[in-house]
Order: C-alpha cells, then sequence, then structure tokens
C-alpha cells in the first residue's frame, strides 16, 4: 500500500470513527402524549411538561443522552416507535406481557393501579358494579384491557376514546356511566369536575409504568436504566414524584 492509499485509508477509518460518535451523540426523540396530565401535557406556552417529562430529563442527563420530547398521541404511539419516527417512548405505558412481545421495557419509574370514575350519585363499589353501563377508557390502554377482560373485547357498553380528558368529558356529560383508566390521571382530570367521584376497586392489581423502547435495542435500554438506577440513588426521583403526587415515592422493584 503506497502512501497515498495508506492516507486514504486513514481517512476513511476516521470518518467511520467520527461517523459511529455522532450517531451515538445525536439527539433521540422521545414520544409522549400530551393530553396525559399531570404525566405529560402542554403547558400555557405549548412546552411539553410533567412528571413522565421531569423523569426522562433527569434520566437522560445521568445516562449522557441528548433528547427531544414530541408530542405523540397514544392511538399512534407504538407505530411512531415502530416506523422509527420516535426512538423510545415515556407516555405512562404500563408493562404487562403482552407489550413485553413486542418491546423492551425499563426497570419501573411508576407504580400505578386503575382506577374507577363515576358520578357522585352512583352506587358502584367496584369493576362488577358496572355491568350493563357505558364505560369509557383510552383504546388500547389498560383500562381497556380492564373492561374488556370483565366484560367482553367487543361488549357495545365498551366505548373508546383517544385520551382520557375525552372520556372524563363524555363521563360529565353524560355519555358514558363510568370511566376505567390509571390512577394518577383519572383522580386528577376527575377533581376538575365537582359531580365526579373516583372508586377504587381493591381487586386491581398494582401495576408498573416503564420507558419503552424497540425490541432488542439494549444499548439505549441498558443506558436508560443506568439512569433510572441514578436518579433514584441520588434523591433526584424523589424530588420529582413529591412535586407531581405531593407524596413519598414508593419503593419500587428492581425490575
Amino acid at each position: 500500500m503506497n502512501l497515498f492509499q495508506k492516507t486514504l485509508a486513514s481517512v476513511g477509518i476516521l470518518a467511520l470513527t467520527l461517523g459511529i460518535a455522532l450517531a451515538q451523540n445525536r439527539e433521540l426523540v422521545v414520544g409522549s402524549s400530551a393530553t396525559y396530565r399531570p404525566f405529560a401535557y402542554e403547558n400555557p406556552s405549548k412546552e411539553i411538561v410533567g412528571y413522565d417529562v421531569d423523569i426522562i430529563k433527569a434520566v437522560a442527563q445521568k445516562a449522557g443522552l441528548q433528547i427531544k420530547v414530541v408530542n405523540t398521541p397514544w392511538t399512534g404511539i407504538f407505530a411512531a416507535l415502530n416506523n422509527g419516527d420516535v426512538d423510545l417512548v415515556i407516555s405512562g405505558v404500563t408493562i404487562n406481557d403482552k407489550r413485553k412481545q413486542s418491546y423492551d421495557f425499563t426497570i419501573p419509574y411508576f407504580e400505578a393501579r386503575q382506577l374507577i370514575a363515576v358520578n357522585k350519585d352512583s352506587t358502584a363499589k367496584g369493576l362488577k358494579d358496572l355491568a350493563g353501563k357505558k364505560i369509557g377508557v383510552v383504546t388500547g390502554s389498560t383500562g381497556d384491557d380492564t373492561a374488556s377482560r370483565e366484560f367482553g373485547k367487543t361488549n357495545p357498553d365498551i366505548r373508546r376514546f383517544e385520551s382520557t380528558p375525552v372520556v372524563i368529558s363524555e363521563l360529565a356529560n353524560g355519555g358514558v356511566d363510568a370511566a376505567i383508566g390509571d390512577n394518577g390521571v383519572i383522580a386528577f382530570r376527575a377533581q376538575e369536575h365537582k359531580q365526579l367521584k373516583t372508586v377504587n376497586d381493591p381487586s386491581f392489581p398494582k401495576e408498573y409504568f416503564g420507558i419503552v423502547v424497540k425490541q432488542g435495542n439494549k444499548a439505549l435500554l441498558d443506558k436508560l436504566n443506568a439512569g433510572l438506577v441514578a436518579i433514584k440513588a441520588d434523591g433526584s426521583y424523589a424530588q420529582i414524584y413529591k412535586k407531581w403526587f405531593l407524596a413519598d415515592a414508593p419503593v419500587l422493584p428492581a425490575q
């Protein structure tokens, strides 16, 4: 190999190395449905803020990742991840076996339960009392799964909507008799309507939210997990939790 060829080879190696470095340091797009207050929503300045946003920003800082949070409708959020429009998703996504068949999840960052909202004059004490009632859920959510398991996926009494605010609005306006969804959001939205109350069914199991990446993206998953471990260890996680829920953070499982 002559000097010219060696120079070309060196330039090629350098370009490849720089390309890999740039790819590793590129800004990652985070998908989050900004209709999910207090987890993610737009403030008056049209910035996306919330518990999920604070968590992913803290994790990214610890993991050395550059991120941009993009408002991504829940109904298309997994398609956006599949298509590469977003690199990861943080949007109150419950970790369950069905989703784990298609996606990889980080360790949990939030403990959740399903919660029912009804009108204050309702006598419902739990899920089974909603038989024959019109039930509002967010399409493809854990609330949808819960209602479908109990009453049948094709039951016409299960009414599916694009977001929790729409579901609660339907309930407040008499379009449905009950709403089922994640406790943090249902409780937050229900308190905006004086005629509504929440019902906790003790049979609902504990659930956990995780950050979602494409299946097999171990490099990104490891960085996100390392970031989560770090913010739990240094107290950042507890501070963020208290800021949004005015309570002490629960102890979460390690996996």
